[in-house]
C-alpha cells in the first residue's frame, strides 16, 4: 500500500474530506448554540384567522413555554405540537419556525355542540374532549348526548336528522341517547321523551318519527293543556304515551263485582 501512490492519494483525500466535514459540522453546531438562536417568543394564532374564544394566548404560552426544549434549530416541532394539542379546547395545532428565534403555533379550537356523558363535551365535528363545562355553555344551554364509545359521530349525525324530522311540528331535540343495545331515545324541548328503539333498517327510525309527527297535533288537541311526558314509538302500528293529564279513577284498581239480576215472580192474591 505504501508503494501505491494512487491508493495513498485516495486515502489522503478521504481523510481530508472527513476532517473538513467534521470541521463544518462542529462549526454549524457551535453556531446553532449561540444565544441569538435561543427561543425568545412563541406566537399563537388562529388556524383559520378567526379569533380564539376559549384558548387564552397568554395563559397557554406561559404554561407551555417551560415544556419546550432546545433552541430555534434543535426544538422538536412534533413535541411542541403534541404539547399544545394537550391544552383544553385545542383540537389541532401546527408549528413552524420563524427566523431567528421564534415559533409560530396555529391553533384550531374545538367548537362545543353539547355535553357527552359525565363531564365531557362533544364538538360539532364529533370529537369528544375534556374542558371546563362552565366555559362551554356561556351562551346557551347545551344539548346532552350519551352513547357507547366510538359512536360519537353516529350520534352527531342522528341529532342533525332528528332536528330536521321534528321541525314540521316545531319541536327541537335537547337530549339524545344511544343505549348499549343501540336503541335511540330523544328528549325534546317541550319536555317530552320519545323512545324510538333500534334501527332495524336505514329507514325504520325515520318512519317512526314521521308517524309521530303526523299524529302529534291530534294528540296535543286531545290532551288540551296536558303535557305528554313519554311516547313509545316501538310499536309497529301504534304508540303508547304517558301524561299527567291522563288520570286513572281512584277506584279503578278495585275488583269489579258481577251484577246479578234478581228474578221477579208474579204472585196472585186470592180474596175470599
Amino acid at each position: 500500500m505504501w508503494h501505491d501512490a494512487r491508493a495513498l492519494n485516495a486515502t489522503a483525500s478521504t481523510l481530508l474530506a472527513a476532517t473538513l466535514l467534521a470541521g463544518v459540522a462542529s462549526g454549524v453546531w457551535w453556531l446553532s448554540q449561540r444565544p441569538m438562536f435561543t427561543l425568545r417568543a412563541v406566537k399563537i394564532e388562529s388556524l383559520y384567522g378567526i379569533g380564539l374564544r376559549h384558548v387564552n394566548e397568554l395563559t397557554v404560552r406561559n404554561s407551555v413555554l417551560g415544556k419546550i426544549r432546545g433552541n430555534f434549530f434543535t426544538t422538536d416541532l412534533d413535541q411542541v405540537r403534541t404539547t399544545f394539542e394537550a391544552v383544553p379546547w385545542v383540537r389541532r395545532a401546527t408549528v413552524r419556525r420563524e427566523w431567528p428565534n421564534q415559533l409560530i403555533v396555529e391553533v384550531e379550537e374545538h367548537e362545543a355542540l353539547g355535553t357527552w356523558g359525565e363531564g365531557r363535551l362533544l364538538s360539532v365535528k364529533g370529537d369528544v374532549f375534556t374542558a371546563n363545562l362552565a366555559e362551554a355553555d356561556d351562551d346557551h344551554e347545551l344539548p346532552a348526548f350519551t352513547g357507547p364509545a366510538g359512536s360519537e359521530k353516529e350520534v352527531l349525525a342522528r341529532f342533525a336528522e332528528l332536528r330536521a324530522w321534528f321541525a314540521p311540528v316545531k319541536l327541537v331535540p335537547q337530549e339524545l341517547a344511544l343505549s348499549s343495545r343501540y336503541a335511540w331515545t330523544v328528549k325534546l324541548d317541550n319536555g317530552m321523551s320519545v323512545e324510538l328503539g333500534r334501527e332495524q333498517d336505514k329507514n325504520s327510525v325515520k318512519a317512526r318519527v314521521s308517524r309521530l309527527v303526523g299524529v302529534y297535533p291530534q294528540l296535543v288537541a286531545r290532551l288540551q293543556e296536558g303535557r305528554i311526558d313519554t311516547i313509545d314509538m316501538r310499536y309497529p302500528n301504534g304508540l303508547a304515551l304517558s301524561s299527567a293529564a291522563l288520570t286513572v279513577p281512584a277506584d279503578a284498581t278495585k275488583p269489579v263485582k258481577p251484577t246479578v239480576k234478581k228474578k221477579t215472580t208474579n204472585k196472585t192474591t186470592k180474596h175470599i
